[in-house]
């Protein structure tokens, strides 16, 4: 499957790549901000330093001239990097106001980018808010006395929710504010959150009930979720094949489909026969040597666990 970029994002991306003059691929020596975001065992990661010019007397006048950024991740990844550093520096802001940079910001520059990639937008964001955290404690600029919200101790205090890429509750909590995140797909899409085992999505404090509790039952009653008849279902109540039909087929296009296409990959329902879910592999999916561990223990865990726990799927 290929992801449907910008015009702008695959030139900044292989300009990038190419070392071009102007581009910000690299790490500056000795910087004046350093941060971090993401980690490589869940396959992105983004390292951002930038400079500054130094004011005599009041360091909250420190101007960034220059920004450089380190990645570990995919085209988007790049481009997203790409456009944050240009927006720093086209923009000669100080450490404080380049925090008004926000994801949505970076997607605009970038003329868009696909939904499953918005996370790449997010990953930029956060780490070019570690390093302006970083700065401000190398200049004795206290951040709280300009108005902004501190929030180291998130990680440090916070319960984990998300294990596979270890995101905290109050992290949690403030993306979905942020971000205005209604459904767990849009959380997965833009922080990475329930990406991975999806064992956090509808397990008690878990990202279900972060969103209940932020946006209400009603809102979340929009969301997509699955029913309670549904999540029920093998627990005494009965689906006809239709509704059995209609409900993997819901789960499939809310849960299962874009955890495989962050991965490029996708997925066929081939037949249902009662208890059994007939299934393909597609996209950079197909003829996977781990397939059947994917159908296995992704996607039959997440039927059983939404749809009917007696539901067994086959590879076709």
């Amino acid at each position: 499957m290929a992801w449907e970029y910008s015009e702008k994002t695959k030139q900044l991306f292989m300009d990038a790549v190419h070392g071009k003059p102007g581009t910000h691929m690299g790490e500056i020596e000795s910087p004046d901000g350093f941060g971090e975001h993401g980690s490589l065992a869940c396959g992105d990661a983004l390292r951002f330093t930038f400079r500054v010019k130094k004011h005599a007397t009041d360091p909250t006048k420190d101007v960034i001239v220059e920004a450089k950024y380190l990645t570990f991740g995919c085209t988007s990844a790049i481009a997203a990097s790409e456009a944050l550093c240009c927006m720093i520096e086209q923009g000669s802001f100080t450490p404080i106001e380049a925090l008004k940079v926000q994801n949505e910001d970076i997607v605009k520059f970038l003329e868009g980018l696909p939904d499953q990639k918005i996370h790449c937008s997010v990953m930029g964001a956060e780490a070019l808010e570690a390093a302006v955290f970083n700065w401000a404690h190398k200049r004795g600029v206290d951040p709280k006395s300009l108005g902004v919200d501190v929030r180291g101790d998130e990680q440090e205090e916070g319960r984990i929710v998300c294990e596979c890429f270890s995101l905290s509750e109050p992290y949690l909590r403030r993306k979905i504010k942020e971000l205005n995140l209604h459904t767990i797909p849009q959380i997965t899409n833009a922080i990475k959150a329930g990406g991975g085992c999806m064992s956090c999505h509808h397990a008690p404090g878990g990202l279900q009930d972060l969103i209940d509790e932020t946006w209400g039952k009603d809102g979340a009653s929009t969301s997509g979720r699955p029913s309670k008849t549904a999540e029920d279902a093998g627990k005494g109540d009965t689906l006809s094949p239709y509704q059995l039909g209609k409900k993997v087929e819901a789960a499939v296009a809310e849960y299962i489909r874009p955890m495989l296409a962050m991965d490029g990959g996708d997925i066929e329902v081939i037949d249902i026969k009662d208890s059994l879910v007939y299934c393909r592999l597609a996209g950079a999916c197909a003829g996977c040597a781990g397939a059947a561990q994917t159908l296995k223990m992704m996607v039959e865990k997440k039927l059983k666990d939404v749809v009917d726990e007696r539901i067994t799927v086959i590879q076709v």
